[in-house]
């Protein structure tokens, strides 16, 4: 009887160590996980693009002050995209707001310029994710732009870091 519990142990014993896998080559973060950064065939646009995603994560970050200097570096690189008045006056707008959550409402309105900005380009590499979070804006909702699939809100940073969803990809 011994011989048979004993057997019998080393059996299940077995069984689960060759039950297990190497988890080392699953992309352990699903589909949130980074993508590639987009790269765009024009420079002073991917420069631009660079400074507002800074932007945005200072928002995130809930950094006033950062997003203060973001935006103003932001603006300086859209003078010199074409067609792109808009989207600086609102960089601006954003740098000269004077509180976190004037900077996150003036962010709503650089947004939407940017996507249109955007979706006019030529991406040679990457993708750029348009987010929305209906509760922004004072219950109007709002886009942003993106690296990634996971929400990370500019709106209300670690407050509600994930409200929100992908509501476009632009490749």
């Amino acid at each position: 009887m011994k011989k048979v519990v004993m057997m019998l142990s080393l059996a299940l014993l077995s069984l689960g160590t060759f039950a297990q896998h190497d988890h080392s080559k699953h992309n352990m973060s699903g589909d949130h996980g980074s993508s590639m950064a987009p790269e765009f065939e024009n420079e002073n646009l991917q420069q631009a693009y660079n400074n507002y995603i800074a932007l945005k994560d200072a928002l995130v970050a809930s950094d006033a002050g950062e997003a203060e200097a973001k935006a103003a570096e932001l603006a300086a690189s859209l003078s010199k995209v074409e067609n792109a008045e808009s989207a600086q006056k609102s960089a601006t707008n954003v740098m000269k707001a004077g509180s976190l959550e004037a900077q996150r409402k003036a962010f709503a309105s650089l947004s939407t310029q940017m996507a249109e900005l955007v979706r006019d380009a030529e991406i040679s590499a990457g993708e750029v994710y348009v987010e929305f979070c209906p509760m922004a804006n004072g219950g109007e909702g709002a886009h942003w732009l993106a690296n990634e699939k996971q929400i990370n809100n500019p709106y209300f940073g670690d407050k509600m870091l994930r409200c929100g969803k992908v509501k476009e990809t632009i490749k």
